[in-house]
């Protein structure tokens, strides 16, 4: 009866120990992503890229300056 008693023990304690490491990755899992970013396509050559990264001349969107320069 003692071995029964232990031996259900043991397996109680897998079980917690178990729950307990996979909320433990499902917590770093759940890391806050980045937030998505519009994306814009540039006037000259058409690569697209992040609005933050993008320059922004006569309502027109650049990948870099030397494109901006080249449409005006």
């Amino acid at each position: 009866m003692g071995k029964l008693i232990t031996l259900i023990l043991l397996v109680l304690l897998g079980v917690y120990l178990y729950r307990r490491m996979i909320r433990k990755r499902d917590a770093a899992d759940t890391r806050e992503a980045p937030a998505a970013e519009d994306m814009v396509r540039c006037k000259t050559c058409g690569v697209n890229l992040p609005r933050s990264e993008a320059i922004l001349s006569g309502g027109r969107f650049y990948c870099c300056d030397e494109h901006r320069r080249a449409d005006s």
